[in-house]
């Protein structure tokens, strides 16, 4: 990991069970959990899962909203998803990712072709929904 590049760290999703969260994006999309146990007995406030080295998704129960000070009206954002997130992966994960979404019941869109992300048009891409209503992306780029 480098630090001298500007990257996204955390992205912080709001669910209503983090425990069963975690468990969807670790068996359904294949990511790393983070602090699951620890949430569960009390010594977290809430889980991860890790996206890579440098990302994570924060599973924050809805419960807390009425903590979220650091702005006026912070508190608001409980329960309103963003548009969407879109995970970047290489060819043969993002092929790995639709089977397993698929394995497990989750409805996925179709494929789109070209659509235009951070490193340009991406080859194919794919939209799915998480147990809590938040939508990703998922897409690849030939490099």
């Amino acid at each position: 990991m480098r630090n001298n590049t500007t990257r996204l760290d955390h992205v912080v999703l709001w669910v209503a069970d983090p425990v069963a969260a975690a468990a969807f994006y670790e068996t359904a999309v294949g990511l790393t959990p983070v602090r699951v146990a620890e949430f569960a007995e009390g010594k977290a406030a809430f889980p991860s899962v890790r996206v890579n080295e440098d990302t994570i998704l924060d599973l924050a129960p809805h419960r807390f909203a009425d903590q979220m000070r650091m702005l006026p009206g912070s508190a608001d954002s409980a329960g309103h998803p963003v548009n969407h997130v879109c995970l970047s992966l290489p060819a043969e994960a993002f092929d790995a990712l639709r089977a397993r979404l698929e394995e497990h019941g989750v409805p996925v869109s179709g494929i789109d072709h070209g659509l235009s992300g951070a490193r340009g048009n991406a080859t194919r891409s794919f939209y799915f929904r998480d147990p809590d209503g938040n939508i990703f992306e998922a897409r690849h780029y030939d490099d």
